[in-house]
């Protein structure tokens, strides 16, 4: 990866992602284990906390980046949204209850609602016909701190056994590194004469076809694409281990990460929609995995085709976005896609864990394969973009 490739402001956006998802990375395989472990609660209520959190987030994404449209802004609200989910870090920490844990992940995910569409849309203006790569790079970076944060969490469950609480307060360290990097944050300015002024429903009717395409199937693999947490309690399951479960989630960041910018730069020349069906062809492949393999050998097989899911898919449907629209409409659009998935998650991540309750986890696992399966062909299927 050559760094001098990389715009001075896309570098700056690279390293908060990395020092936030250190903080939140630290905190997300360790969180369901602290409820279903030591506050005992059940899969339902993981489900239920996960979906409030995701639908939060996607309620804000879709309104700020349609306003930083408006205003011809976005490095207001990446300073806002990275300092209130850096506040809600230790919560849990101090408040060791379910209560605390909710109102952290829901205040966090208010912090990613505000920033995500506004930062996605910044990045979306430094690009010149490479946005597979930059969105590649700036997912790399984000998926880096991924990695990272668990090793930190294990680090401190080996110094301190059991000691939930104090990672939950140590996750503040990285989050206010974060947040100074995002002062040095500058816009690029959109002129007044270009910036929005029209409301969702007019960009709706005004937006290409294909956006609106895209915009559909994502929705609907959402809904299958619930909380990675089912993922880790699954492996905890499978190997009896928290630690093991813990590494295998570090395993998958760090094939994200080393993928992310070469899938990116690969999506720039081979079509959006061809990288993306093949990373949703992937993430069925785990699925099925998942639901029918009881080896624990194949937990670090199945995350690490899951790390190239989400590096063919994560940043590429942002990169996808940014093609299709242009930067004056782009927080709108980006907003539009994370608001509409937010709520597909938040129902799918609610559906899972009943299922999981209900029925066992082979259930979720095989309809999510199912889906994704669908939503692959018919993504592939598209024009070339």
């Amino acid at each position: 990866m050559k760094l001098n490739s990389i715009p001075r402001q896309v570098l700056l956006l690279g390293f908060v992602s990395l020092f936030t998802d250190i903080a939140s990375e630290m905190l997300y395989p360790v969180t369901p284990i602290f409820l279903t472990a030591v506050l005992g609660s059940s899969m339902a209520v993981v489900g239920i906390i996960e979906g409030i959190a995701e639908v939060t987030a996607a309620l804000l994404k879709g309104y700020f980046g349609n306003l930083s449209d408006k205003i011809g802004r976005r490095s207001i609200f990446i300073v806002l949204g990275y300092g209130l989910s850096a506040l809600a870090k230790p919560l849990p920490g101090l408040f060791p209850n379910i209560s605390a844990v909710l109102t952290s992940r829901t205040t966090d995910r208010i912090g990613k609602g505000i920033r995500t569409a506004p930062r996605d849309a910044l990045l979306g203006s430094y690009t010149d016909g490479n946005s597979g790569a930059i969105f590649g790079f700036h997912r790399g970076m984000d998926t880096l701190g991924a990695a990272i944060g668990p090793l930190a969490a294990i680090f401190l469950l080996y110094l301190f056994p059991d000691n939930f609480q104090l990672i939950f307060l140590a996750a503040f360290i990285p989050s206010a590194f974060a947040v100074f990097f995002t002062l040095l944050i500058k816009d690029k300015k959109i002129p007044a004469k270009d910036r929005a002024r029209s409301s969702y429903a007019d960009f709706w009717r005004s937006a290409p076809t294909q956006y609106k395409s895209v915009l559909l199937l994502i929705t609907i693999f959402s809904f299958v694409n619930s909380s990675d947490v089912f993922l880790i309690l699954k492996s905890k399951d499978i190997s009896e281990s928290s630690i093991l479960a813990i590494l295998g989630y570090v395993f998958y960041n760090l094939i994200y990460a080393g993928t992310s910018y070469p899938l990116g730069k690969l999506s720039d020349r081979l079509g959006k929609n061809l990288i993306f069906g093949c990373g949703l062809f992937i993430f069925s492949l785990v699925y099925f995995g998942f639901a029918f393999l009881e080896e624990t050998i194949f937990i670090w097989i199945l995350f690490a085709l899951y790390g190239l899911f989400s590096a063919a898919t994560e940043g590429i449907s942002k990169a996808w976005v940014s093609d299709l629209i242009p930067d004056e409409r782009r927080g709108s659009a980006i907003g539009l896609l994370t608001m509409f998935s937010g709520f597909a998650i938040m129902l799918g991540s609610f559906t899972a864990g009943f299922l999981w309750d209900e029925f066992g986890s082979q259930v979720p696992f095989l309809l999510s394969a199912v889906v994704s399966l669908i939503v692959a062909f018919s993504i592939l299927r598209m024009n070339k973009s």
